[in-house]
């Protein structure tokens, strides 16, 4: 039986005496669309920011494809694609020439696999303009593009329809589908639970650090929808 893409196993982040994630126990298999939901200041960023080895935990663990991120950092994170708090990209160069300068960290990139990435996510006509001349949006959509650089197994979206239009989050959640149609694990934070309900195979709920739920949409709502589940779980610690 293979090994499934992300296991989290007694995580936990402390922040001095702040606590960030509590305990938390997840297994996302490969090959799904895995929403992690939660309010700000939930503990979703951190999460991935330890999954990703950016952030040490203070207890637990967490093993992507069975290699631990703690134990075996890079070995882990081989075939991990991932946006994290927003692009961070190169916006004195056109779009193509960033994918360029960003692909010299992937081992493997071919530069015929450029320009098709670009059209992926819907940014074909403006490989040769600056990015900073780009909307939020589309600077967007070029992280998600820079995330694929390597054909990864596995991409982390930390708000990947973040700034886009309604077009453009049509599009990014397109995108999601194909790549799971080609066996990629997506596993995405949001807190926009019209786009997770339309695209997750399964969700988690996250709220101050500890996991209140995890299942498909319609088995954890029944005849709710996802927004009436979630405020059911969140809206009475509102406030503390």
């Amino acid at each position: 039986m293979s090994a499934p893409a992300i296991e989290l196993d007694g995580l936990t982040r402390d922040f001095g005496r702040r606590r960030a994630v509590d305990g938390l126990t997840l297994r996302v298999e490969a090959g799904e669309i895995f929403g992690f939901l939660g309010p700000n200041g939930a503990g979703k960023t951190t999460t991935i920011r330890c999954l990703l080895s950016l952030a040490h935990p203070t207890s637990g663990d967490a093993r992507i494809f069975g290699r631990s991120v703690v134990r075996e950092r890079l070995a882990a994170l081989e075939g991990v694609g991932a946006l994290v708090e927003g692009p961070a990209l190169y916006e004195h160069l056109s779009a193509i020439d960033h994918l360029r300068a960003a692909a010299f960290l992937v081992p493997g990139v071919a530069e015929e696999s450029l320009e098709p990435l670009l059209a992926e996510v819907g940014l074909a006509d403006r490989a040769g303009d600056r990015v900073s001349t780009f909307s939020r949006g589309m600077k967007q959509r070029l992280a998600i593009a820079t995330a694929l650089l390597g054909s990864p197994r596995l991409l982390v979206l930390d708000e990947p329809t973040d700034g886009l239009d309604p077009l453009g989050t049509v599009e990014v959640r397109r995108l999601l589908g194909r790549l799971r149609d080609r066996g990629v694990t997506v596993f995405a934070s949001s807190h926009l639970l019209a786009e997770v309900e339309a695209t997750c195979d399964r969700v988690a709920v996250l709220d101050q650090g500890k996991l209140r739920a995890v299942a498909t949409v319609s088995s954890l709502t029944g005849d709710r929808s996802l927004e009436d589940y979630f405020l059911s779980i969140v809206e009475p610690r509102a406030g503390r």
